[in-house]
C-alpha cells in the first residue's frame, strides 16, 4: 500500500495518537505540524522526524505553504475546526477530523460543503464505528440475529474523575468556550446509535442538568483548592490523589496527567496543582455543562432508544442492551450475551475474537481502527473503506443538536430528512 504523507494540526494528545498508529504501521508518514505551544510543536517534530521548515505555529502559516501532504489531521480544540477543516478542503487536502466536527450546525455544514465540493474525503473521528466489538454487534442486527430491533439502552459511564479532569476543572467545561457535554463527549455515541439502527431517528427528547458540582453543593469546610483542604483525604474528586498516582505509569502520564503539567515529578504535580485549574475544588470551578443527561430517541417505525451520559459511575465501557422481537444482546464493550427467543440457547461473544484489532486499544480498538481505514481510504482512493462519510457525520451532529434544543425547552423536537 502507498505510504500517505500527513500533516497534523494540533499537536496534542489525539494528534499524537493518531500520528503514533500511522508511523507504527508504516501506513503513513508525518511530514508537518502545525501547533502553537512551541514546546509542544518541538517535541511532536522531534518524535516524528519533522524538518524545522514544517514545523508552523498555526493552521494559518501552515495552509499558505499550500498543499505539503496527503491528508490533514485536525485535532484542534473544538471550536477551532472550521477554519483550518474548510481551507484545507479547499487546497486539495483528504481530512481526518476529530470529534465534534464543529461546535454549531452552520459551521459543520460549511465544513461538509467544503469536502463535497472539493471531492475530498472527510472522515470525522467517530471511533466507536471502528472497533472490533462495533463490527461485531452490527453484523448480529445486519444478519437478523435478533429479529427486528425494537428497543436500545445504551449507558455512557463518563467516570466520577474524569468528569471532574475534563469536564469541571479541564478544557471542556464551560459551553462557550468548548460546547454542550453531550456534543463533546457523546456525539460519538449518538452517532454509534444512529449506525446501529441504520437511519436517523424521527423526533428525539432530552433531560439533564448540571446536579452537583456547583457551588450550592460545596461543604462548609471546603477551601478552594485541594492542597489547602481539610476534606481532601475523604472527597471522591481529591486532586493530589488522581494526579500524584500517576507518576510512573505511562499510560496515566500521557493522559491525564499531561493536562496537568508536562514535568513528572511530585513537585511538579504539586505546583500545578496550587497555581493551575486543575488543582481546584469541584465545587468552586467555573463550569457549567451537564453532568448527566439522558436522550430519547424514537424512529420512524417505533422502535426506541435511550440514552444515558452521567459522571456518577466508574469510568469503564459503555454498557448497552438491545432489544429484538426474536432476541436479545447484552454488550459491555468487549463482550456480548445473545439470547435468542426461539431456542431459548444463549452465547457469549468476546470482541477480541473479531480478527483485526483488539478491544484493549484505545476506545476499544477505534482509535486504530480509524487510522487504518483512513489511510487505506487515502492510499486507494476508495472512501467506501470509511464507515461514514461528511453527510453522514453531519446528520448525527444533528441529532445532537436536536437533544441539546429539547432539553433547554423541554419539548419533543423532530427531526427532518
Amino acid at each position: 500500500m502507498t505510504e500517505v504523507t500527513l500533516a497534523v494540526i494540533g499537536g496534542g494528545l489525539r494528534g499524537l495518537i493518531y500520528a503514533r498508529r500511522a508511523h507504527a504501521t508504516g501506513a503513513g508518514r508525518v511530514v508537518a505540524v502545525a501547533e502553537p505551544d512551541p514546546l509542544r510543536r518541538a517535541a511532536f517534530a522531534a518524535e516524528f522526524g519533522i524538518t524545522p521548515k514544517r514545523e508552523y505555529a498555526g493552521w494559518e502559516e501552515f495552509a499558505a505553504a499550500g498543499r505539503v501532504a496527503d491528508a490533514a489531521v485536525i485535532t484542534t480544540h473544538d471550536q477551532l475546526h472550521t477554519g483550518p477543516a474548510v481551507t484545507l478542503a479547499d487546497l486539495g487536502y483528504h481530512i481526518l477530523l476529530e470529534k465534534p466536527m464543529a461546535t454549531d450546525e452552520r459551521e459543520a455544514t460549511l465544513i461538509a460543503d467544503a469536502a463535497d465540493r472539493n471531492g475530498v474525503m472527510l472522515a470525522v473521528c467517530h471511533v466507536l464505528r471502528y472497533t472490533p466489538y462495533t463490527r461485531m454487534v452490527k453484523d448480529l442486527l445486519d444478519a437478523g440475529r435478533i429479529g427486528r430491533l425494537v428497543s436500545v439502552q445504551h449507558l455512557e459511564p463518563v467516570g466520577w474523575w474524569h468528569q471532574a479532569h475534563s469536564f469541571v476543572r479541564g478544557h471542556w467545561r464551560r459551553q462557550d468556550t468548548s460546547a454542550p457535554m453531550l456534543l463533546a463527549k457523546a456525539c460519538h455515541d449518538v452517532d454509534w446509535l444512529v449506525h446501529l439502527f441504520g437511519r436517523p431517528p424521527a423526533r428525539v427528547s432530552s433531560f439533564g442538568s448540571l446536579s452537583h458540582f456547583r457551588p450550592e453543593e460545596r461543604p462548609a469546610e471546603a477551601a478552594d483548592r485541594c492542597l489547602d483542604c481539610p476534606l481532601e483525604p475523604s472527597c471522591p474528586y481529591s486532586a493530589p490523589r488522581l494526579y500524584l498516582g500517576c507518576l510512573g505509569d505511562p499510560g496515566s502520564e500521557f493522559w491525564p496527567l499531561s493536562a496537568v503539567t508536562p514535568g513528572r515529578t511530585e513537585q511538579d504535580v504539586l505546583d500545578a496543582l496550587r497555581t493551575g485549574p486543575y488543582g481546584r475544588c469541584v465545587y468552586a470551578c467555573d463550569n457549567d455543562v451537564v453532568d448527566h443527561q439522558e436522550v430519547v430517541m424514537e424512529f420512524d417505525d417505533g422502535a426506541t432508544c435511550s440514552f444515558t451520559m452521567s459522571a456518577f459511575t466508574p469510568m469503564e465501557h459503555r454498557r448497552t442492551r438491545l432489544f429484538g422481537t426474536h432476541g436479545y444482546i447484552d454488550g459491555d464493550g468487549r463482550e456480548l450475551r445473545v439470547v435468542d427467543f426461539r431456542t431459548g440457547e444463549e452465547e457469549l461473544i468476546a470482541a477480541d475474537e473479531v480478527a483485526g484489532a483488539s478491544a484493549a486499544d484505545g476506545h476499544g480498538g477505534g482509535d486504530h481502527g480509524l487510522t487504518d481505514a483512513f489511510l487505506a481510504a487515502v492510499a486507494s482512493g476508495d472512501p467506501a473503506l470509511l464507515r461514514s462519510d461528511a453527510a453522514e457525520s453531519l446528520m448525527t451532529h444533528r441529532v445532537v443538536w436536536a437533544a441539546e434544543q429539547a432539553r433547554l425547552t423541554g419539548s419533543v423536537v423532530p427531526l427532518h430528512p
